[in-house]
């Protein structure tokens, strides 16, 4: 990656590798980059996705709302996905992924263990979504009563409670139209005594999603996906610049989206297929709400692999370790989830940040006096800074671009 300035050495990054050695405490392989604009965060996640390529790794940009990645992406001969408003591409969060594939083969105990893992998934988002939407300053509650009415729902459309030999793929919009107009057998297995007490009870869950469903959702994920993804090539990226101008929120919810749709397909890999799945300006979504945060916590911990054979590498990119903070109020459960992300990711890179930061810095990772100097007098007097956290190991490195491409 660059050069050691401590030892005066060449600095590399083997997550996988480091978590097989004994002198290197990792347990996972994933990383968190944090800096301030400007600093080389980006330059520096896409070096490592590109010379990582050399070992086997592609890379999935699960949402991309500055279209940081495009050069990159253009540079080894492809191009985005773009998703926006009035655009053809659609993504369904609430897909199956290669879950769905020789579901009929299944025994009864592995089809309840598959349809465990993607009914987990599937409702992880939509409680993350739910919990975005305000009623006046407070998020919505969604409680275990909510809860019921959503896996119902989705036990129904998918025909898992009928026992079907296949279960169906479902979409966002079939949720909420199904809540909307309930049938007989989804009051009773909901236990209301009657449909006018299930629309009473349900009325802010259905409120919310139709807010979602005809605003933020509308023409990019609400329907099945049409978009091909081309899994051999060495990068595949989904661009989000269009909804910029709709503001944080709307790009927030997006990522939450594409981070559970990139989830579900990420879910099966083979010992060699191995992703890096990069998940930029992830301080949009975990504003969103503690369900928001709740559901990121749950896309970190998509590392495959076992004794290092296979696996994804998550990479987080924010703005500073504070912006965890930001999920919800001082010592709130949001504050302690977000705060537990850190121990997801193993890797920590801090590029510059000002000394006001300080003292954040000191609070969620230990810095001591020496790292903190690092990171807010050594780093940002340059791009490509950091003190990169390896496990409990320190180092101050300097990223080296290639002079010809700047990679």
């Amino acid at each position: 990656m660059g050069i050691d300035q401590l030892s005066g050495s060449a600095f590399h990054c083997d997550p996988f590798g480091w978590t097989l050695r004994d002198d290197v405490p990792l347990t996972n392989p994933n990383i968190f980059s944090f800096g301030k604009p400007g600093t080389g965060k980006s330059a520096t996640t896409k070096a490592f996705c590109l010379r990582m390529m050399d070992f086997g790794y592609r890379t999935l940009i699960l949402g991309d709302p500055k279209d940081e990645y495009e050069a990159l992406v253009n540079y080894l001969g492809e191009v985005p996905i773009t998703l926006g408003p009035g655009l053809q591409a659609r993504v369904n969060p609430l897909t199956l992924g290669p879950m769905a594939h020789g579901w009929e083969n299944l025994t009864r105990e592995e089809a309840r263990t598959r349809a465990t893992i993607v009914f987990s998934r599937w409702l992880t988002l939509i409680r993350g979504l739910v919990g975005s939407q305000k009623i006046g300053q407070a998020r919505v509650p969604f409680g275990p009563t909510d809860e019921v009415a959503v896996k119902t729902v989705l036990a129904q459309l998918t025909g898992y409670s009928a026992g079907a030999t296949k279960i169906v793929e479902t979409t966002i919009p079939a949720v909420w139209n199904a809540l909307n107009n309930p049938t007989p057998e989804l009051v009773r297995d909901c236990r209301y005594p009657s449909e006018r007490d299930f629309l009473d009870g349900s009325r802010t869950l259905r409120d919310s999603l139709s807010q979602l469903v005809t605003g933020t959702l509308a023409g990019l994920f609400d329907d099945h996906t049409n978009i091909g993804i081309d899994w051999s090539a060495p990068i595949q990226s989904l661009s989000l610049s269009r909804l910029e101008p709709l503001g944080d929120e709307a790009v927030g919810i997006a990522l939450m989206c594409l981070n559970s749709w990139g989830r579900g397909m990420r879910e099966v890999s083979s010992a060699k297929d191995m992703w890096i799945s990069v998940r930029d300006e992830a301080w949009r979504q975990l504003r969103l709400g503690p369900e928001a945060v709740k559901s990121f916590d749950a896309d970190l911990r998509v590392s495959r692999g076992v004794g290092g054979q296979s696996g994804d590498i998550q990479f987080a990119v924010a703005h500073k370790p504070s912006d965890l903070l930001s999920a919800g109020d001082t010592g709130s459960q949001a504050q302690a989830i977000a705060k537990d992300l850190l121990h997801l990711c193993d890797i920590k890179i801090l590029h510059g940040q000002k000394p006001a930061v300080a003292n954040e810095l000191d609070m969620l990772l230990g810095l001591g006096q020496m790292s903190r100097d690092i990171i807010t007098g050594w780093a940002p007097q340059g791009k490509g800074r950091a003190l990169w956290q390896v496990g409990e190991q320190n180092y101050k490195v300097q990223t080296v671009l290639h002079p010809l491409n700047g990679h």
